[in-house]
């Protein structure tokens, strides 16, 4: 592999809009518009051209019934300028414009208005044509890992990250993807798999938060959450989405997050907490009036705050000490006060 520039992908958000839109080109400008305003980095979509990518009489998966497959990607589909167009409502909102090409055709019309970078589908894994093609191409491509081995993400990784800037996603084809089938644990093996001259990432096919947020702490660059403006719009995906207002709260949580993660702290640096300490640590004071002359033993003493007197923890070097003159209750003991 060739170490390719991904810096830009780095801490990157996806609105994943497919085909919730549900062929309305209206309903597309505006899911951009409102994914942006959420604070994703990247709007993507689906390219379907029916005809290059199905039979008619391919099944239909589980989670939708609604209409035969066929049927739904050409219904669903839009024309040349209808892409060029949405590309366009994308950088007006400054959001880059991504889509999944499930066929070459598509390929051929996402490069026509200069896509700027491809997602491989879950399902195309082994559909090694389509994936030499984007290779040719050379444009950054993340590949989604939902349905493939280690072999064939081998094979794919291989073929793309020679000419590529290349990204993996964890994901698991399950809609939605219940908690222990979400696959955490792949996120670092992937890493150690493929090193850092690849970007890993995460598609959350889950309904709520902690696993776009857990992956991210474990080292993913990436993370892509299908969008919608309800759960109850008709179609494949919308009920699996997420709905602006809680998208938002993710895109927030996960900036956050990133921004922690990249700011180590040195636990001996104790500089920006000074103040704190003194007002919230304890010193050692007088348990009761003393008399000079006394050696103090620890009934003598108490520990109250504030922390800017003798600390707490130095007690036992004033056991046994004589003190120089007359103290009162409560007093803050410092070190002046003993022979």
């Amino acid at each position: 592999m060739i170490r390719h520039k991904n810096d830009y992908l780095n801490e990157t958000i996806i609105a994943e809009v497919g085909s919730v839109h549900d062929g309305s080109f209206g309903n597309a400008c505006k899911l951009v518009e409102l994914a942006a305003s959420c604070g994703a980095d990247i709007v993507k979509f689906q390219t379907h051209i029916a005809s290059q990518e199905t039979l008619k009489n391919a099944p239909q998966p589980p989670y939708f019934r609604g209409e035969p497959r066929y049927d739904y990607f050409e219904r669903t589909s839009f024309n040349n300028n209808e892409w060029r167009q949405l590309k366009k409502i994308c950088e007006i909102n400054n959001v880059t414009f991504m889509s999944s090409p499930f066929s070459i055709k598509a390929i051929a019309i996402l490069e026509a208005i200069d896509t700027k970078i491809y997602k491989v589908p879950s399902g195309e894994i082994n559909n090694i044509p389509l994936i030499e093609e984007l290779a040719k191409i050379g444009k950054p491509v993340l590949i989604s890992s939902g349905m493939s081995s280690w072999e064939d993400l081998d094979l794919a990784v291989n073929i793309l990250s020679k000419k590529c800037p290349t990204a993996i996603m964890q994901c698991t084809s399950i809609y939605p993807c219940p908690p222990e089938k979400v696959g955490l644990n792949i996120i670092p093996e992937m890493r150690k798999r493929y090193g850092e001259n690849i970007l890993i990432g995460f598609s959350d096919h889950t309904k709520g938060f902690n696993a776009a947020i857990a992956a991210a702490t474990l080292g993913a660059n990436i993370i892509e959450k299908h969008f919608t403006f309800s759960k109850h719009m008709y179609g494949s995906d919308a009920s699996l989405a997420m709905e602006p207002d809680d998208f938002k709260i993710l895109c927030k949580e996960l900036k956050l997050l990133w921004r922690s993660l990249k700011s180590p702290i040195n636990k001996n640096d104790l500089n920006d907490l000074m103040d704190m300490k003194s007002i919230f640590e304890k010193s050692i004071v007088s348990a009761r009036d003393i008399k000079a002359g006394e050696i103090i033993n620890l009934k003598d003493l108490a520990f109250k705050k504030p922390g800017t007197g003798i600390p707490t923890k130095d007690y036992k070097k004033l056991i046994g000490l004589e003190l120089k003159y007359d103290i009162p209750f409560d007093h803050l003991f410092n070190k002046k006060d003993f022979l």
